[in-house]
């Protein structure tokens, strides 16, 4: 065997190709592996689903979100999906599933929505590493609302406006537990930079548990600006830290927006100082502060028990 043929087969010589066709990963953190494209009405390993149309399946890059469109997973959000704003486009009912689904079904197809019933290994697919409840629902992608709309909001329910600003919240539960928190207490709207913070994922969706769906989301360019703008429309706005004095001693009646800051870095030094005042919660144990979206919901509530003059 000549050299040049001896070193073809030395193993530590030997160079490997990447494979093509990696994982790819979804805004929303998860990973799944990119479908092979596939003939209308054909079989895969998973089974043929059939549709409430009596429609066939489509590809499988549709049936998997991959069509520009946002996959929402899991009963509630689906309900609230279809009940909101955005478009739905179809409705994925896993085989065998039973109770609340029932329902969804009836609200699909009173709007005119398809509904596929399949095999519970495409939602799988379409939801990798999601709690899906056998639902989910191929809608359009999160819209984020303006300023206005979250006045125009506060006037309809005849309350001086109540917003959230959270500055540089990072992660997506943090972000849709608060949006849940901001809508049980009556808040107006939730306020995100487009920069170094969460957006509106199916992450944060399903830990809202539908909120996203009836709470305004304003996405700004800067936060600095937008509080000199709340200001001058005659909003008051507080930062939480705990440098600042004790929230259940401050006057919080009237127009109001809560600044929660980032979860490491708490508000930045720009941003409170722009404030008009600060909060603080006392902690009475050993421990000295409180998770972002907990410390927002103490003070949420502290705000509504302000407004019903308690």
């Amino acid at each position: 065997m000549s050299k040049r043929d001896n070193k073809r087969y030395n193993d530590k010589d030997r160079k490997t190709t990447p494979k093509r066709g990696g994982k790819n990963r979804r805004d929303y953190g998860a990973v799944y592996e990119p479908p092979r494209k596939k003939a209308r009405g054909r079989t895969d390993k998973a089974g043929t689903g059939r549709s409430a149309s009596g429609s066939d399946y489509y590809e499988d890059a549709a049936a998997l979100g991959m069509d520009g469109l946002e996959v929402v997973a899991g009963r509630n959000p689906v309900t609230e999906a279809l009940n909101g704003s955005r478009e739905v486009e179809r409705v994925f009912i896993a085989d065998g599933a039973e109770g609340s689904v029932s329902k969804i079904v009836a609200i699909a197809r009173e709007q005119g929505v398809i509904v596929d019933f399949v095999p519970k290994e495409r939602i799988d697919a379409m939801a990798p590493h999601t709690k899906h409840q056998g639902v989910a629902a191929k809608v359009s992608e999160y819209k984020y609302a303006d300023m206005d709309e979250v006045f125009a909001k506060a006037e309809a329910s005849g309350e001086d406006p109540f917003i959230i600003i959270l500055d540089e919240i990072e992660d997506p539960h943090n972000l849709g537990a608060i949006i849940r928190t901001a809508e049980c207490a009556g808040a107006h709207g939730v306020v995100i930079p487009k920069r170094r913070s969460a957006s509106l994922t199916q992450t944060v969706a399903l830990s809202a548990a539908g909120a996203i769906e009836k709470t305004p989301v304003v996405q700004v360019t800067n936060l600095a600006r937008t509080i000199e703008e709340l200001q001058s429309r005659g909003v008051w706005v507080g930062a939480a830290d705990m440098d600042g004095d004790t929230y259940y001693d401050a006057n919080l009646a009237g127009p109001i927006a809560l600044v929660i800051g980032n979860e490491g870095r708490g508000v930045g030094r720009l941003i409170k100082e722009k404030c008009d005042f600060v909060l603080s919660i006392p902690m009475y144990g050993e421990i000295n502060s409180l998770n972002a979206s907990n410390a927002a919901a103490v003070l949420m509530y502290g705000i509504r028990r302000a407004r019903e003059g308690k």
